[in-house]
């Protein structure tokens, strides 16, 4: 990664600055690399100056001076040139033959381009959809899904060993709403035309055995079909009930009231979470003796630290926002750093169609069912629609965008600029497609569009620490828009051979690094369209 190798030579310059005196022994902060956002300001920029200055005694803009002096020093074939502006910044100028050389890491690579180390093999549990098994799969269920397989690729990308896990509340009082629902008594909650399809499957009259049935037929015949076509894999579908079966709710339990973190009160049994800054103390079992969620989840929790992972990550909907502080300071009482948890909150999916909202509601039996929009649709268009916006924050989804076949539909601008190269290399198999006469590429297009090729290594290492899985999109579109560009400004094929070859090596490295794109958000790239 270029912006590595930047960081490495700053900190290298403020050591040997150090070591003779120019500047005072000091630790030496995160130094950050930003790609400016104005042109001419650099292709990295750096405000380490600013970050040092108090601690070297000098101005922010004395010191940039000072460090880009030293690392000019360094005569480093990075640099086309170095400049300080603002109030400290350092700006860096990428030299051609950087530029040149990267392509030829790209193709050296192919596939494993992006790939990175920084993971170090450590184990991340990434828990998402786990719907409970009383209906199909909705809209908001699509979102989380597809985002939390999209974080898996770029996790396992970074480094990181990483499972996809489903969890399955297969027990407990919504299970008994959904018999009541079965059976259409008066404590009825769920409607649709699922619900008449399991009355005329299912015989009996107790809401619990009603409902188990109706829930292993849901979750069999409904959500894990579903699944499949998202195109999500999992590596783990645990069941709630194995908890219970197993004594390791009943183990977590016992293990909180050793530790008196747990009390009885008013015939419940509570967790001391205000002991760990939560507003106050929850519920673990009920009067009526019913075991509450948090009663199981801390034995899941538990479970999924006793399997070897190091760091879990939980993807909710909306609805689950007040149970950040519950489950944290559940993972702190059992013995945990609340560090080791990450939960990602999805907010609300709208659906548009002719600029009106299609409501949905679970309950009601109004909802839009996932399986019908993919259908509707296509899984690549799904995907990429709902990984387009920032998790915290709603996202409406086009419905005529997303079913127009043409340019408009950003999924089809990217998958077209992938074919179109695919059909550039197939029609020049009589060429070198690596040419090694790379000096030629100094057109500013070409260099712009191999500037934006080394960024997915960036992308990567950035999604992985943020999880901000919405630049996957962003950089697809930004890539496919600069090679139409450069397309339309550098004549691939010309009579100058070894001007043709080198730029049929760009065109190949843009069409590695577009199909990792792609890889990663789970989307096919065509060869023709």
């Amino acid at each position: 990664m270029v912006r590595e190798e930047i960081k490495k030579i700053i900190e290298r310059a403020i050591k040997e600055l150090q070591g003779k005196g120019a500047f005072p022994v000091f630790g030496i902060p995160k130094i950050k690399i930003d790609q400016p956002e104005v042109k001419g300001m650099g292709d990295y920029a750096s405000s380490i100056a600013m970050a040092i200055a108090k601690e070297n005694k000098k101005s922010p803009l004395e010191t940039a001076e000072i460090l880009k002096n030293q690392i000019l020093s360094f005569k480093s074939d990075i640099f086309e040139k170095i400049e300080t502006a603002g109030p400290g910044f350092i700006n860096f100028f990428l030299s051609q033959e950087c530029l040149q050389n990267e392509i030829k890491e790209i193709l050296k690579k192919k596939e494993k381009f992006g790939q990175l180390a920084t993971g170090k093999g450590k184990k991340i549990n990434i828990e998402f959809i786990s719907a409970n098994p009383t209906g199909p799969l909705t809209l908001g269920n699509g979102r989380g899904g597809f985002c939390g397989d999209v974080l898996v690729n770029v996790l396992n990308k970074a480094g990181y060993e990483v499972k996809r896990e489903y969890y399955i509340n297969d027990t407990g009082g919504q299970i008994r709403k959904l018999g009541h629902s079965v059976l259409g008594d008066s404590e009825a909650v769920y409607k649709g035309d699922y619900i008449e399809d399991l009355k005329k499957e299912i015989k009996g009259d107790d809401p619990e055995e009603v409902g188990q049935k109706a829930a292993e037929i849901i979750f069999e015949k409904m959500i894990k079909p579903s699944v499949k076509k998202m195109g999500i894999n999992f590596d783990v579908w645990f069941s709630e009930e194995e908890l219970y079966k197993k004594k390791k709710v009943e183990k977590a339990l016992d293990f909180l009231k050793k530790k008196d973190l747990a009390y009885e009160k008013d015939g419940a049994l509570w967790f001391r979470s205000t002991k760990f800054k939560d507003d106050k103390d929850r519920v673990l079992i009920k009067a009526d003796k019913e075991t509450t969620y948090l009663a199981s989840d801390a034995a899941y929790l538990k479970d999924k630290f006793d399997r070897g992972f190091d760091h879990l990550i939980y993807i909710w909907g909306a609805d689950h926002y007040g149970y950040i502080d519950r489950i944290k300071s559940m993972a702190e009482a059992l013995g945990y750093k609340k560090e080791q948890i990450d939960i990602i909150i999805m907010q609300m999916v709208r659906l548009f169609e002719n600029g009106q909202e299609k409501r949905m509601s679970k309950r009601t039996g109004t909802y839009v069912v996932l399986d019908e929009l993919i259908d509707e649709v296509g899984l690549d268009v799904a995907r990429f629609f709902f990984l387009t916006r920032n998790s915290d924050t709603h996202l409406n989804f086009d419905l005529d965008l997303a079913k127009q076949q043409s340019e408009k539909n950003p999924v089809f601008y990217v998958q077209y600029a992938h074919a179109r190269i695919c059909s550039i290399l197939k029609k020049t198999n009589n060429l070198n497609h690596q040419s090694s006469s790379l000096q030629l590429l100094v057109h500013p297009s070409e260099s712009e569009l191999i500037k934006k090729l080394i960024s997915l290594p960036e992308i990567v290492e950035d999604t992985a620490n943020d999880y901000q899985v919405q630049r996957l999109p962003q950089y697809a579109m930004e890539l496919a828009t600069i090679f139409h560009h450069f397309y339309q400004a550098c004549r691939v094929i010309s009579e100058d051979r070894k001007l043709s070859e080198s730029r049929l090596s760009l065109v190949l490295a843009t069409q590695i690094v577009l199909k990792n794109t792609l890889d990663l958000m789970g989307i096919s790239a065509p060869e023709k369209m």
